[in-house]
């Protein structure tokens, strides 16, 4: 069927809506312009036929219902913009019943460029995944798969903090029990301190929530050579002109900073790695071996603290990544076959 159809070079782009671009529940018909866009960027980084599916219900059980339904078309599936908790349910139902990738964007396309920046702002500090503090903010889609990444990549203490404080910390034993279901051990209503208790001492905070939840004075309760990854947008957690002064490393989801952290540096190599070899799921492994071709797109030598993530427009990213993927599918065992679609 891959041989002779478009089902080799298909992904279908599913939303119902309720979380458009960080601005909330704005339904289908808000979104289709949105996802016309993600198709868009796929059929230009990657060279895959991307399809927007906007979806007029808001039910778990009708929207696994009906990708089911429709998936026979299509190599892979791309869900994007539904709300959390909603969403974990989601995509883990789908991966559990259809037989090709499924991943959900705004988590696993956001947790594993952060990793890729992160890893090297790591090295421009001369700190490791091992011995830093963590603090993760805002623990929605891309808050909790970040988190999880992280634990996956080695961070061995890491604090997750969302809107009424700390809702989820732990042993490092513990953290990593439980990485495949966070939401299970995250206590969003009984939060054991604030954001300021979690910052203290900490070597990196990422920020995945709203915009000036943070101050000045908060990160100077950080250790030294601090790394600060203000994500929300358009206003970041902080502003940048009153973070850089007090961190070593400054990032943003914005393009008018340096050290852009954009998921389109993601997803379309992860999914053009995995419909290149028929995988059949987009595994662990294969977003840890994204991030790293990620980071690797940045020469150790030109390493710098302005320059810890290559450019969305840099045209290496999308083979770079997609043959690391396909070859973690590979190896991991589940791709079914093992040549590629030169680019």
């Amino acid at each position: 069927m891959h041989l002779y159809t478009t089902k080799a070079n298909s992904v279908a782009v599913v939303t119902d809506g309720s979380a458009v671009l960080g601005l909330g529940n704005l339904g289908p018909e808000a979104a289709l312009p949105v996802m016309e866009g993600k198709a868009m960027l796929f059929r230009e980084f990657a060279g895959i036929d991307a399809w927007p599916i906007c979806l007029s219900t808001q039910d778990p059980d009708e929207i696994v219902r009906i990708v089911q339904g429709i998936a026979p078309s299509f190599g892979g599936i791309n869900l994007e913009d539904i709300s959390a908790p909603r969403c974990f349910e989601i995509e883990r139902r789908l991966k559990a019943t259809l037989n090709i990738p499924v991943m959900h964007d705004d988590q696993h396309g956001t947790a594993v460029v952060i990793l890729a920046a992160l890893a090297n702002a790591l090295t421009v500090v001369k700190k490791r995944f091992e011995e830093v503090k963590v603090v993760v903010n805002g623990l929605g889609a891309a808050g909790l798969a970040c988190c999880e990444i992280l634990l996956a990549a080695g961070v061995q203490d890491l604090i997750g903090v969302d809107r009424l404080g700390i809702a989820l910390s732990g042993t490092s034993e513990r953290l990593r029990e439980a990485r495949k279901d966070l939401p299970s051990i995250t206590r969003y209503d009984q939060p054991s301190g604030s954001l300021q208790d979690a910052l203290r001492g900490a070597d990196v905070f990422i920020g995945l929530s709203v915009g000036n939840v943070v101050k000045p004075e908060d990160l100077d309760r950080m250790a030294e050579d601090r790394v600060v990854f203000a994500m929300a947008n358009p206003d970041p957690e902080i502003a940048p002109d009153l973070a850089l002064p007090r961190c070593r490393v400054f990032a943003t989801g914005r393009s008018d900073y340096p050290n852009q952290i954009n998921n389109v540096l993601s997803f379309p190599g992860l999914f053009r790695g995995a419909l290149d070899v028929q995988a059949s799921d987009i595994n662990e492994a294969m977003m840890l071996a994204a991030a790293e071709a990620i980071a690797r797109m940045i020469p150790f030598g030109t390493l710098s603290e302005d320059y810890i993530i290559p450019s969305v427009f840099d045209k290496q990213v999308v083979p770079h990544v997609a043959k690391a993927v396909a070859e973690a599918a590979v190896r991991t065992g589940v791709a079914r076959k093992t040549g590629r679609r030169e680019m």
